[in-house]
């Protein structure tokens, strides 16, 4: 009896108890870095603009985003009479909830992904298209024609930049022959620095030259799909006050907020799996192969995460029409194209993946 209920808890209870903590793990640490990206952003927009940013909680301000998040959560919610108060408060749930699931399959060394599963690359653009989810219930439940308004424009941007996104992923997953998020890491260690004779230059290897169009429209579509300057329509001030999130306030607002930075550091983290080579080193000679894998994968996404901010204290904001004619007329046939000369390069040519 002792045995079956041993083999029962080692077979059944045990792996979901190691699930269990290590996704804990993760939320803890996803939480402690959007709060230290979201101080970045702000103090990368104030260099720009020559000003000091956050400053006054804690050395150099690097307390201010926790303050903040005390403030919040301290303000009373308030909801709208008219307002449909459980869609109301399930929104930001819904928006934060996907925005972290999508990290349950995202490796950042080898082996250290929650769920390593063959179809991870479906399992993200699944878990991203429902995320528009979360937006138009906040905007329908708010019962105002603001934040409605914004939702139908939320949801007709995101749809138009996956289909790029998609896209994309396609002529990455053409070269590298896997679904597995681990193994396009992987498929990137030889490449084009091993045709030209050098095979210690690693960032030859990586997508991001082969593929260089697609590595420009993701980045686009990336900023396009997660609402960030200079597409942030969805909540533009000028002609949206503040968009759909125009009735929340407090823990709702907060987690709104939150489930944006999680899903642009998803965004950043799968920049770096597709085209960056993941956790590779740059150079494959020491001391560079000393450094462990997730420190190069963490350096990477965050030189990502340096652009899309440098990209929302420079470019303007776009007129809605230009936005969707950039997707629909310019992203659309480009990637399409991409996709159909990617297949014939690889059916035809020399670097079909093994």
């Amino acid at each position: 009896m002792d045995m079956t209920v041993s083999g029962f808890f080692f077979t059944y209870v045990w792996p979901l108890i190691v699930i269990l903590a290590e996704s804990v793990l993760l939320l803890v640490i996803l939480l402690i870095a959007v709060a230290y990206v979201i101080y970045a952003d702000r103090k990368i927009w104030a260099a720009v603009q020559m000003r000091r940013g956050p400053n006054v909680v804690g050395p150099w301000g690097l307390l201010q985003s926790f303050a903040d998040i005390l403030k919040f959560v301290l303000k009373e919610p308030t909801i709208p009479a008219g307002a449909n108060k459980g869609v109301f408060l399930l929104a930001p749930l819904v928006s934060t909830v996907l925005a972290f699931a999508a990290w349950a399959v995202i490796p950042v060394n080898v082996g250290w992904a929650i769920a390593d599963i063959n179809v991870g690359v479906l399992y993200i653009f699944a878990i991203s298209s429902l995320m528009v989810y979360g937006i138009i219930m906040a905007g329908w439940a708010s019962n105002s024609k603001y934040p409605f308004l914004s939702a139908l424009r939320a949801a007709a941007q995101m749809v138009s930049y996956e289909v790029s996104i998609g896209f994309v992923i396609i002529t990455v997953l053409l070269c590298a022959g896997s679904l597995n998020l681990t193994a396009i890491v992987l498929a990137q260690q030889s490449g084009l620095a091993n045709l030209v004779g050098l095979p210690w230059l690693g960032l030859l290897n990586w997508y991001w030259l082969p593929l260089f169009p697609m590595f420009i429209i993701f980045f686009v579509s990336a900023l396009a799909e997660t609402n960030r300057p200079p597409f942030d329509l969805a909540e533009a001030e000028s002609e949206l006050v503040a968009g759909f999130m125009v009735e929340y306030a407090s823990t709702p607002y907060v987690l709104f907020m939150l489930g944006e930075y999680v899903a642009i550091c998803t965004m950043c983290a799968m920049g770096t799996i597709f085209f960056l080579g993941g956790w590779l080193p740059p150079f494959n000679v020491p001391p560079f192969t000393w450094v462990p894998g997730v420190i190069w994968f963490v350096l990477k996404a965050s030189f990502l995460f340096f652009m899309f901010a440098m990209v929302k204290s420079i470019v303007p904001r776009y007129r809605y029409d230009q936005l969707m004619r950039l997707g629909w007329k310019v992203f659309l046939p480009l990637s399409l194209a991409m996709v159909a000369i990617v297949a014939a390069v690889l059916q035809y040519g020399w670097a079909a993946p093994k």
